[in-house]
């Protein structure tokens, strides 16, 4: 067994990918589902909508639309499907990987959200939204034929929004927010200790001599938010809502195990490190119209600065560094709906969209981020039992292109320790959600 591998290349190619875990329903790693309205109109009123509190995640001028005071409470449930079919892996030296375990990476997750807005006087609305903006779990198995580019990936994110709005007008709606984030990852990814750095060959392609490697890191970012929205007529509303870029400096180690004896007793000892992240700016603009008393159609598009994400530099303790390459393109997401008021109780909603990737091409999509443009479909309902309540239900089927992945490994470069990885994603997720909200 050659025992010679690389410390510094585990510790970057694990820390460049630890807050960029997949988000199957939106582009990246970003999580739209704050709102089971918004969720079941495609998003298609995030802007402009402004029906609840939880609005103002996407705008914080959304409150302004609300007299009184209201809380809202909710959660979205996401199950992640993606597989990699028509396999290939690979030492850099051309020794082919083996494994008969599956090729699936999507779980499940849970995101809540909360809000809460009071109307100060007849000028200003006070509000606060507490919402995951990113992240998802994905965990392959141990010894799949891609671990040694991901075997699990744990994102948690959440927002503290405290928000200011201001009545300008009867029609206008200006607001502010202040974003404190803060994020927490874990990740693993198995590591060949049979690779013999001279040759690039593998001393045994089933994995015999496998060490599994695990990173984990958090910290606090901040940002801020803004918002307008404007009452054109009577019947037409428009909205849009910014929310800044957030700076991440994500401190943590990198801890190794092997259930091979002769394995664990040549691991090396913790490695500490930290990775500075940006999560990107993002936009929403709107257009909401009251058609008739029942039907209201609306749409929305959605820019996000993705291009932040062009490196991931890695600095370690001992006052080296190393850059990741991700070159990923800011991306539009559009989407389309309508509500029909069935009867003063009931609201049915629906709703189209469409998104493109940030992933320019195969080269750069990951086991972590096997991310491509999509389209999702929505249905949904309201039920007010009386004017003050309102619950709501919402689902969102995804349906993603599929996507080559094309990771290459030569000498030197960043796949060296990680290997050859090509096959084809193929990708979609559901995704329910359900709030209540209450105005007193």
């Amino acid at each position: 067994m050659h025992n010679k591998f690389n410390t510094l290349s585990l510790a970057v190619a694990l820390a460049s990918t630890a807050l960029i875990a997949s988000q199957v329903s939106a582009s990246g790693f970003q999580v739209r589902e704050q709102s089971a309205k918004t969720l079941a109109n495609a998003l298609s009123n995030a802007a402009a909508g402004a029906e609840d509190a939880s609005f103002m995640a996407y705008n914080p001028a959304a409150i302004g639309n609300i007299d009184g005071h209201q809380v809202v409470g909710g959660v979205a449930y996401i199950d992640a499907k993606f597989e990699l079919h028509d396999a290939e892996a690979s030492s850099v030296g051309g020794t082919p990987y083996i494994s008969n375990a599956s090729n699936q990476g999507g779980e499940s997750a849970v995101v809540p959200a909360f809000a809460v807005k009071t109307q100060f006087n007849e000028r200003f609305d006070l509000g606060l939204a507490i919402n995951a903006p990113y992240g998802l779990s994905t965990k392959y198995d141990e010894d799949w034929i891609g671990r040694y580019h991901a075997v699990e990936t744990e994102l948690a994110t959440i927002d503290f929004q405290p928000t200011l709005n201001y009545r300008a007008t009867e029609r206008l709606n200006l607001a502010v927010g202040l974003r404190a984030q803060y994020a927490d990852a874990t990740l693993s990814q198995a590591v060949d200790t049979g690779l013999n750095p001279s040759t690039g060959q593998s001393a045994n392609p089933n994995g015999d001599f496998d060490a599994l490697a695990e990173v984990t890191g958090d910290d606090w970012g901040y940002g801020y938010t803004l918002g307008a929205l404007f009452q054109a007529t009577d019947q037409t509303r428009l909205g849009i809502g910014y929310r800044s870029e957030i700076d991440l400096t994500l401190e943590g180690e990198v801890d190794y195990s092997s259930d091979n004896p002769l394995v664990a007793a040549s691991l090396p000892g913790s490695q500490g490190g930290t990775a500075d992240l940006t999560t990107p700016a993002n936009m929403n603009l709107g257009i909401y119209h009251q058609v008739t008393d029942q039907l209201a159609l609306m749409a929305n598009a959605e820019w996000t600065e993705w291009s932040s994400f062009d490196e991931l530099v890695v600095e370690f303790e001992d006052g080296s560094s190393n850059p990741t390459t991700e070159n990923w393109n800011d991306t539009w997401a559009f989407s389309m709906g309508a509500n029909y008021a069935l009867t003063p109780q009931w609201l049915l909603r629906a709703g189209l969209g469409v998104d493109e990737s940030p992933v320019p091409s195969a080269e750069y999509r990951t086991p972590r981020v096997p991310d491509a443009d999509r389209q999702w479909a929505t249905l949904g309902a309201t039920w007010m039992p009386s004017p003050e309540l309102g619950i709501t239900a919402g689902y969102m089927h995804v349906f993603a292109d599929d996507g080559d992945i094309d990771q290459q490994a030569a000498p030197g470069n960043e796949n060296e320790t990680k290997g050859n990885l090509s096959g084809t994603y193929e990708v979609a997720a559901d995704v329910f959600a359900l709030s209540v909200d209450y105005r007193f």
